[in-house]
This record gives C-alpha cells, sequence and structure tokens, in this order.
C-alpha cells in the first residue's frame, strides 16, 4: 500500500449563497438534541472512481469550484449547518440556553486534500483502513464542540484514481434523516448545473417540536456541565468490517424468522439486526447469565401523533432495546430474538418520546458518551432505505460508502446500515468489533452462510 498519510492543500469557508430572514433568528435546540451534545460528529462519505482525463488538475478544479457553489446553494435551505452553536447564560441563574447563531459564523467548512493511494487499496482490504479516519473533519470531536467548530465540514481528498467526498455533520441538530437529505439536495444541486434551479425545490421544514404541555422550547434551558466532552479516537485493538447480505439472503431470514414465530409482521430489518445480534453475542463468548442488549435506531418522525413531516430538519432519532441474557438468545431461535427487537420497535410510540422529553425537562443533563454505552450492547445507526448511492458529482455511482471514527471505542458493538450498492432490497452492515471478536464471527459458518 502507498504512503499513509493525508496531505490537506486548502481550507475554506462556505457561506450561504443569499441570507434569508428566517436565518437571522436564533435556531434552539430541541430536548431531544441537547442529549445528543456529547455525540461525536456523524461522519459518512462516498468514494468514487476519477474518469479517464486529458487534464487532472483541470478536472479537480472544476469539482472543487462546483461543489463550493453547490454547497453554497445547500446551505440556503439547511442554514442552520452554517452556524455555530452558543451558550448563553440565564440571568441570575446557573443555567443556560443553547441554540445556533447562523448570523455570527464563517459557515461551512471545505477542504482539499490528497493522499498517494488508490481505491482498490481500500476496496481490496478486508478490514477499512484506519487511514479513512483521516478523510474527514472532525476526526475525535463531539457535537458540543459546535461552539467553536463548524457544524458541517465537507472533505475532497484525492486518490491517485479516485475521489472520496466525506460528510462530518453535528448529530445535535442532525439525524441520518437529515444527512443524507443534505447529500441528496447537494447533488441534485450539482448534477442540474442551472443556478435558478434551487428556487424550485420546496423549503426544507424546520418547525421546532415540543411538548405541547411544556410550552415553547427557549422556556427551558439545561443545566450547563464540563464534564461530558470526551474527545476520543478509534482505539487499538478495533477491526471494522462490511458484510453484505443479498437480497435473497434477507428474504430467506425473514422467511425463517417469521415462520418461527408463526407470524408475518416480522421485518426484513428486524430479521437481520437478529442474526448480527445472536452471532456477535456467540463470537462474544460470554457468559449465560450476561446481559446483552441490541439498541436499533429510530425516526420518530412517523411515530408522533400527528406524524411529523418526512422531511423535518433536527436530530429526531431515538433508540429501541431489546434485553435478555447471553445464554437466552443462544438457546432460543432466530425467530425469537426477532420478535423481541420488534416488539421493542412498535413499542417506541408517541407516548415514549413525550415520556422521555417530560422526564429529561424535570432533570436535565448531558452525559459522558463513553459512559452510556454497557459493553455487551450492540448498536444499530442508519438505514438501507437511506439514498446513498443516488449522489453523484460527475463521477458516476460511488464505489463504496466509508465511515469515520463516530461511536467507535472500545467494548461497543456499534453497526452502520447501508443501502447495498446493487440496490434491491440487498444491506450492507459496517460492523466494528473487538479483533478478537470479530475473528470469531468471521469463524462462523452459521452466520457466514448468509453473507455474501
Amino acid at each position: 500500500m502507498q504512503s499513509q498519510t493525508v496531505q490537506h492543500i486548502t481550507e475554506c469557508f462556505v457561506k450561504p449563497q443569499y441570507v434569508t430572514e428566517e436565518s437571522k433568528q436564533p435556531y434552539y435546540l430541541m430536548p431531544l438534541e441537547l442529549c445528543m451534545l456529547s455525540w461525536h460528529y456523524i461522519q459518512e462519505g462516498l468514494l468514487f472512481e476519477t474518469p479517464q482525463v486529458v487534464n487532472r488538475a483541470d478536472f479537480m478544479n472544476d469539482l472543487l469550484d462546483r461543489l463550493k457553489y453547490s454547497l453554497s446553494l445547500t446551505l440556503v435551505q439547511y442554514y442552520p449547518l452554517a452556524g455555530r452553536l452558543v451558550t448563553k447564560k440565564q440571568e441570575n441563574d446557573s443555567s443556560y440556553l443553547i441554540f445556533v447563531d447562523c448570523v455570527n459564523s464563517p459557515g461551512a467548512k471545505f477542504i482539499h486534500a490528497k493522499i498517494d493511494m488508490t481505491a482498490s487499496d481500500i476496496l481490496s482490504a478486508r478490514y477499512e483502513p484506519l487511514i479513512v479516519r483521516s478523510f474527514f473533519d472532525h476526526k475525535t470531536s463531539v457535537s458540543y464542540d459546535g461552539c467553536t467548530k463548524p457544524l458541517v465540514s465537507i472533505q475532497v481528498t484525492k486518490l491517485n484514481d479516485g475521489v472520496f467526498i466525506g460528510c462530518s455533520m453535528n448529530h445535535a441538530i442532525a439525524d441520518g434523516v437529515v444527512f443524507w437529505r443534505f447529500w441528496n439536495t447537494l447533488s441534485e444541486i450539482f448534477q442540474t448545473d442551472e443556478k435558478d434551479k434551487q428556487n424550485e425545490r420546496p423549503p426544507v421544514n424546520l418547525k421546532r417540536w415540543s411538548s405541547e404541555e411544556r410550552g415553547p422550547l427557549v422556556d427551558f434551558p439545561i443545566t450547563f456541565q464540563d464534564g461530558f466532552v470526551t474527545n476520543i479516537d478509534v482505539p487499538e485493538g478495533i477491526s471494522l468490517r462490511k458484510f453484505h447480505f443479498s437480497e435473497d439472503s434477507v428474504a430467506k431470514l425473514k422467511a425463517k424468522a417469521n415462520s418461527e414465530c408463526n407470524t408475518t409482521v416480522i421485518s426484513s430489518f428486524q430479521s437481520l439486526i437478529a442474526h448480527l445480534w445472536r452471532s456477535i453475542t456467540k463470537a462474544r463468548r460470554l457468559p449465560s447469565d450476561q446481559i446483552v442488549s441490541c439498541n436499533p435506531a429510530v425516526n420518530i418522525r412517523p411515530r408522533m401523533i400527528p406524524p411529523l413531516p418526512a422531511d423535518c430538519f433536527g436530530c429526531m432519532a431515538g433508540a429501541a432495546t431489546a434485553r435478555t441474557t447471553a445464554g437466552e438468545l443462544l438457546e432460543k431461535s432466530l425467530g425469537w430474538a426477532a420478535w423481541q427487537l420488534h416488539q421493542a420497535i412498535v413499542s417506541y410510540t408517541d407516548t415514549s418520546v413525550r415520556e422521555f422529553t417530560d422526564e429529561w425537562l424535570r432533570t436535565p443533563s448531558i452525559v459522558d458518551i463513553t459512559k452510556l454505552f454497557a459493553p455487551n450492547e450492540m448498536n444499530i445507526g442508519g438505514s438501507s432505505w437511506f439514498d446513498v448511492y443516488g449522489n453523484e458529482f460527475g463521477m458516476g455511482k460511488a464505489l463504496t460508502i466509508l465511515s469515520g471514527g463516530w461511536l467507535k471505542f472500545e467494548g461497543n458493538g456499534s453497526i452502520e446500515t447501508y443501502p447495498g450498492r446493487e440496490g434491491g432490497r440487498s444491506v450492507e452492515f459496517g460492523v466494528c468489533l473487538a479483533a478478537s471478536d470479530m475473528a470469531a464471527l468471521e469463524s462462523d459458518e452459521e452466520f457466514m452462510a448468509f453473507v455474501s
């Protein structure tokens, strides 16, 4: 493999192409978002193969110029991402308000970088190379760092035969839904290449949500704590590998889970996650009485009454929890595990969200993220429904998606869900485990029989 150093060539800031009246007002964080201030920035990006061109320098310069212009138009709609977090102390009180200031900010960060390696160096590696972490800005930042750092950064890294476009986005004001809608808008504007096209797009829904009993969010400052900010990098001994499940494998697992439970309501996702949960628990070789849990992320927008708009901006993510012992999980069937996950997910309702919000407002706090997860949990993020491979920037369809170092720390089973590159109902999981556990998982014939 070639040199393992990413060299930053240029850095600049990009502001919205024009300022709207709405963007001049403070953008207040909701309780669901304030809870996320200790979470790492979302870090995902796409690897492209560069076309055969006569002058690569001209190609890159054109790509960078068009990306920056497209970003400036995208930020008109997604203007909170061009701001900075601000903490404002309440008079005669020890508490603070936290909001996004979209006026006094240099904007989003844009980085041009290069590395002496090829796309095949990455694609042929069994495990995602650690150098990929350096393809992202905010490698170890948490959301509260948005007080001094950009809320979104785009890093364009030139490889010998490809380009990686990485995006880091503050998790306190955006979840996976917003993250990929932002990408979709950026890609659409890039591909239209028409200056007036942005006016035809409906504006992003920026309406704030709160429990009706509590009134305006601005009335609810949180208690500020210095102790919740922990900046960590990916520790030694951690392996990240993608496991691909074809449409046929997905269908077989779903049919098996539903048949074992004599039902038809268990979804493909629940069946796949159950398969992973059982297999990873087995690979960890845990005592039979050890408590294990699986925590899939859920989008709360459609769960609220009335439902929130699908394009509602913000961090509208929660986590359902299925919990049992390692012994029971492995003794019982795939269908049993899938049913536990199904019940946990369908039980995450409007009532759950409101109860959590009201309880948090009674005793507001922000917890160090490294203390939130038990060692034997399995945390599931992402979605196979996100439009990932529809994002193109003049280089055709992306070769693969890669993630940064966010939420990858020792003892925590972190799994990111992606759509398969070939489309259909294929699914890919980025699995992060201790190296010994990963080796055991790869040796599990029952697990690997469904992997393609």
